[in-house]
C-alpha cells in the first residue's frame, strides 16, 4: 500500500471529547489521501481507539510530554508522506479543509508552508490568518477576533499558525522540523523564519477553514503561557534575526512592557486580562526575569542554531528584513491585542 499524501499530526495531551470531534470533523473531508497520527502526550484513556473512524489512525505513545513540536516531529519521522498538516486537538475542521490546503500547495512549488483561515469556535470572527511579526520577536494572529470577510482572499504570509497548518516535507528535510526545544509556543514562529531564510513561501488558503476553540489545553491568560511565550520570543530573535534587526530588539521589548503596563493601568488588552486572571504585576515581572535568565543558559546552543541557520540561508539580510518588515505588527498594536 503506497503511503498516503498526507498525514494529519495531532498532538493531545487532554484527548477526550473535543479529540473526538476533532478526529469526527476529518472524517467528513471531501479530499481522502491522509491518514492521522495523534501524538499521546498524556492519559492513555482519553484516546480514541484506531479502529473508530473511516481513515487510517495511528497513536503514538512517547511515554511523556513531548511538548508540541516534539510530538509533531514524531509523527514526520514516523511517515514518508511528502505533505505534513498539523493541527490542534481542539478544532473542527471543515469539509473542504484539506483539498484547499493541498491545491494551494500545489499550484506554488516554492511554498513550503500553507496557512488555514482559522476562525473562534464561540464567535465565528478571525483566529488566524497566516501570522505576523514584531519586532521584539513576538508572533500574532493575523486578522485576530475580525471578521472572515475581509481574509477571504488567498495570498502570501510570512508563515503559518501551526494550530492548522500543512508543510511540506521537502522543506522539513532541509531546514529541520520544530526545535523540540521550545516545548510550547512560538515553535511555529521559529520554524517559518527558518524557512523563510531558506527560500520558501507560504501561502493562505482563505477556503482551508477550520473552527478553533481557544486555548483549551493551556489558559489564555496563563503564567504558564506567559512564561513560554517571553522566554521562546527570545529565542526566536537570538536564532533568526540578522543584526539589523536583532540591534532594535531591547528597544522594541522595553516599548512594549510600557505599553502592556498602560492597559493594565487602563484595564484593557491582553496586559490587562493577564491582571485580572489573578496575577500580579510583580508576577509578571518574574516572568521577564526567568525568561531572560533561562535564554542566557542556553546561549550557547541557541548560537549553535544560529550559525546553522546563517551557513544555510538562501536569501540576503536586506530580503528578509525586507519581508519582515511587510508583514509587520507594531509593538503598540501588539500589547494592545
Amino acid at each position: 500500500m503506497s503511503a498516503p499524501q498526507v498525514v494529519v499530526a495531532i498532538p493531545t495531551l487532554l484527548g477526550g471529547s473535543a479529540l473526538h470531534t476533532c478526529l469526527e470533523t476529518l472524517d467528513r473531508q471531501n479530499w481522502r489521501d491522509f491518514e492521522v497520527i495523534v501524538v499521546n502526550n498524556g492519559d492513555d484513556s482519553h484516546v480514541p481507539d484506531g479502529d473508530t473512524y473511516g481513515f487510517p489512525l495511528r497513536v503514538i505513545r512517547p511515554g511523556f510530554n513531548a511538548g508540541f513540536g516534539g510530538a509533531i516531529n514524531m509523527a514526520v519521522k514516523s511517515t514518508v508522506a511528502p505533505m505534513i498538516a498539523v493541527l490542534n486537538d481542539d478544532t473542527e475542521a471543515e469539509s473542504d479543509w484539506l483539498r484547499e490546503l493541498v491545491r494551494e500547495m500545489d499550484a506554488n512549488p516554492r511554498a513550503g508552508m500553507c496557512a488555514s483561515s482559522i476562525r473562534l469556535l464561540a464567535s465565528g470572527r478571525m483566529d488566524s490568518a497566516g501570522m505576523y511579526i514584531c519586532l521584539d520577536g513576538s508572533s500574532k494572529q493575523r486578522g485576530g477576533s475580525m471578521a472572515p470577510a475581509a481574509f477571504d482572499s488567498s495570498g502570501d504570509v510570512l508563515f503559518p499558525s501551526a494550530c492548522a497548518a500543512l508543510y511540506r516535507r521537502q522543506m522539513l528535510e532541509e531546514i529541520g522540523a520544530f526545535d523540540s526545544d521550545f516545548f510550547l509556543y512560538c515553535e511555529d514562529t521559529d520554524l517559518g523564519l527558518r524557512a523563510v531564510w531558506a527560500g520558501w513561501q507560504c501561502r493562505y488558503a482563505a477556503r482551508a477553514c477550520v473552527r478553533h476553540c481557544y486555548s483549551r489545553t493551556v489558559q489564555p491568560f496563563s503564567a504558564l503561557k506567559a512564561r513560554y511565550v517571553e522566554r521562546n520570543r527570545l529565542w526566536v530573535v537570538i536564532k533568526s534575526f540578522p543584526v539589523p534587526l536583532l540591534l532594535l530588539v531591547p528597544f522594541a521589548s522595553a516599548t512594549r512592557y510600557a505599553w502592556q503596563l498602560w492597559h493594565v493601568f487602563f484595564g484593557s488588552g491582553a496586559a490587562a486580562e493577564f491582571r485580572r486572571s489573578g496575577s500580579s504585576v510583580g508576577s509578571a515581572l518574574a516572568i521577564v526575569v526567568q525568561a531572560h535568565v533561562e535564554t542566557l543558559k542556553h546561549l550557547p546552543l541557541l548560537l549553535r542554531k544560529r550559525a546553522k541557520i546563517v551557513r544555510t540561508r538562501r536569501i540576503s539580510t536586506r530580503e528578509f528584513i525586507r519581508l519582515v518588515m511587510r508583514h509587520r505588527i507594531t509593538v503598540r498594536e501588539l500589547a494592545r491585542a
